[in-house]
């Protein structure tokens, strides 16, 4: 099971607006492109995308469906991966502070993926995580500090000069 987590300097509010909003998906999360929304609002329970992923030349189709939300504070998705089955993808908000601990889970739910998950899969998967949160965590913060100070640039995001305890030992 890959489970993985970031602190993202951005307030809770902030982070579940991009998680809310479908055009933004293929912004953070690795490997995705021309979202479709289907059915229902996302992201309420039961609403869908479908999107591409690349895998070299081949491109597949696959659809999420949202099977859990609590508005700000978790979303429980299954990506549905065709033949391989489906994966339970969970992302939980947790505030911090003034930021947002982002937490990550997912494993094999359905189908032959799960035979197939080992410890070389989970290590994938948890490549994969990294490189999606560092994406979450630099679109929200962009956004986030936009917000706050009506710049493109953002305000919140600070050196690890001036964060405090920074250079300590």
């Amino acid at each position: 099971m890959a489970v993985r987590h970031r602190l993202v300097q951005a307030s809770p509010p902030a982070v579940w607006a991009v998680l809310a909003d479908p055009d933004s998906y293929v912004q953070w999360v690795v490997g995705t492109s021309e979202v479709t929304p289907e059915r229902g609002q996302w992201p309420q329970v039961g609403a869908t995308i479908h999107y591409e992923v690349s895998l070299g030349p081949a491109r597949l189709t696959n659809e999420t469906v949202v099977r859990r939300c609590e508005t700000g504070t978790a979303l429980e998705l299954e990506a549905k991966a065709g033949r391989l089955g489906t994966a339970r993808i969970a992302v939980e908000l947790r505030p911090w502070g003034e930021d947002c601990l982002v937490i990550v889970d997912e494993h094999p739910l359905r189908g032959p993926g799960g035979l197939l998950h080992n410890a070389g899969v989970e290590l994938l998967i948890q490549l994969r995580h990294r490189a999606m949160l560092a994406r979450l965590a630099e679109l929200c913060e962009a956004r986030d500090g936009a917000a706050k100070d009506g710049s493109a640039a953002g305000g919140r995001h600070r050196s690890a000069a001036a964060r405090p305890g920074a250079g300590r030992a």
